[in-house]
């Protein structure tokens, strides 16, 4: 079968990554993907599309007929550290890893197949926030020993790195500012070492036959919990920022999360605010004006 990328993937590599390292892989992936099945004996139904962003997805079927899902990642993208969080994690809250495709020169895991069209944004949102609460806290356990994952520290610093220019502009350097200041005050007093997603939201919640709900795609790192919840709190951010009380609904909602976990309110509040200022003005300078404006309107609120 042809194995054409879809296109979310092809824009979110190239803005990651860079358009030439992201071309180079993409130009190779149609004979990888290739490799890849024959080297593991599985059969392709279908590319998930619209898919990932980091990585292709193709539902498959194992020799003995199960269902699975491919997942075939550049290398660019660390998708070791992917394998070594889902392998620790050994289906606890999160899909469960049947095999690693090794020998093929292709950061290629074979996946336990969840209903990709049934995420947790599926559900009303008091209900959706319910259950990734639920879902989280299952991650969150002490690291594998001697593991490989970065620190909140490590990740977050390369983050505010790319963010200082954005403090000259009219626009946005006081909220940049502020998210900056929050983050050093923020890594200074942070004890807790855990486990955590990296990117957890409701979209990466999916529904599954062992569990109700799984969590995929992680970008895993070491950590405080407040850290991986901040995501969270903005997910619907569009509907958040249409609304009226829209305001008040963004910070009820980290009082709300905070207290669910049990997680210090001002700690998740500014994480919340760092990450939505971080995401807003990578998204202006990627040229995603309408989704920064969404992102910095909702951060302005905290």
């Amino acid at each position: 079968m042809a194995f054409e990328p879809p296109q979310r993937l092809v824009k979110a590599l190239g803005e990651t990554y860079g358009d030439a390292a992201a071309a180079e892989w993409l130009g190779k992936l149609p004979g990888l993907a290739d490799q890849v099945l024959d080297h593991a004996s599985l059969d392709a139904e279908r590319v998930l599309a619209p898919g990932g962003r980091s990585s292709l997805v193709v539902l498959v079927r194992r020799s003995d007929g199960s269902p699975a899902a491919l997942k075939i990642a550049p290398p660019f993208s660390r998708p070791e550290r992917e394998r070594e969080a889902l392998a620790h994690w050994n289906g606890w809250g999160a899909a469960l890893l049947l095999d690693e495709v090794e020998g093929t020169g292709a950061g290629a895991l074979v996946l336990e197949r969840l209903h990709h069209e049934v995420s947790l944004r599926s559900l009303p949102e008091a209900k959706a926030l319910l259950e990734a609460a639920g879902t989280v806290r299952k991650l969150w356990v002490d690291p594998p020993a001697e593991h490989g994952f970065e620190t909140v520290t490590e990740r977050t610093a390369r983050q505010a790195e790319a963010m200082r220019p954005h403090l000259s502009d009219a626009a946005t350097g006081e909220l940049t500012a502020a998210a900056l200041a929050a983050r050093e005050e923020l890594v200074a007093g942070g004890a807790e070492t855990l486990l955590l997603h990296g990117n957890f939201r409701q979209g990466k919640v999916l529904a599954g036959d062992r569990a109700p709900w799984l969590a995929v795609g992680p970008e895993p790192l070491v950590g405080e919990r407040a850290y991986d919840l901040a995501r969270l709190v903005r997910d619907r951010v569009e509907d958040l920022v249409a609304a009226s009380s829209g305001a008040s609904a963004a910070r009820r909602r980290v009082n709300k999360l905070a207290d669910s976990l049990d997680l210090d309110r001002e700690r998740l509040h500014g994480w919340t605010l760092f990450r939505a200022v971080e995401s807003g003005t990578r998204a202006l300078a990627a040229g995603r004006r309408q989704e920064a404006e969404l992102l910095l309107e909702f951060a302005s609120w905290l």
